[in-house]
C-alpha cells in the first residue's frame, strides 16, 4: 500500500528512474554475486576413517576399507606413528553406462595417526575381515606404567 502511494506521488522518486526496475536489477546482481556461495566448500574427510581404542597395554585401530585387497595395503609403525597406505581400484562401468552418482572413494590413499605412546613394532598384528582392517598395537615395555614397590625401613 505504501509502495503504491509513493509510486503515484512520484516526485522524490522520479530522479532515480523506475524504482521497481532498479530494485529488481540490484536483486539480480546480488543473486549473481552470491550464487556460488550457497553452501560452504566441502571439507574432504581423511580416508580411511579410523577408530582407535586404548587401554594400559594395547591400542586397537580399525578402519573400513571395503574393496581394498590386503595385497594392496601397507602398514608401518615408527615410534608413536601408525601409517596405513593402500589403493582401491577404479570401478569399471559397463559398455553404454555412465555414473549417475559417484560417492565411493577410489585410488591411492595414505593415512598417518599419532598414537599416545610408543608401540612395540615387533608385536603389531593386523587382520582383515569383512572389509574391516583391525590393527593391534602393543605398548612398548619402556612405555608401560611400572608399579613401584615401597620398602619399609
Amino acid at each position: 500500500m505504501l509502495w503504491s502511494e509513493l509510486r503515484r506521488s512520484g516526485a522524490p522518486w522520479q530522479k532515480f528512474g523506475n524504482v521497481e526496475q532498479n530494485i529488481k536489477r540490484m536483486q539480480d546482481e546480488m543473486n549473481r554475486l552470491f550464487s556460488g556461495m550457497t553452501s560452504p566448500v566441502p571439507v574432504q574427510p581423511e580416508f580411511p576413517a579410523v577408530n582407535l581404542w586404548l587401554n594400559d597395554t594395547t591400542a586397537i585401530a580399525t578402519t573400513e576399507i571395503a574393496g581394498v585387497s590386503p595385497d594392496n595395503l601397507e602398514i608401518s609403525v615408527i615410534g608413536k606413528t601408525l601409517s596405513i597406505k593402500g589403493s582401491r581400484p577404479k570401478a569399471e562401468t559397463g559398455e553404454g553406462q555412465s555414473y549417475h552418482r559417484k560417492e565411493r572413494w577410489e585410488g591411492e590413499f595414505s593415512r598417518a595417526l599419532e598414537l599416545p605412546y610408543n608401540v612395540d613394532s615387533d608385536k603389531v598384528e593386523a587382520k582383515f575381515e569383512d572389509g574391516v582392517l583391525y590393527i593391534t598395537l602393543p605398548r612398548a615395555e619402556a612405555e608401560k606404567p611400572k608399579k613401584i614397590v615401597i620398602k619399609s625401613a
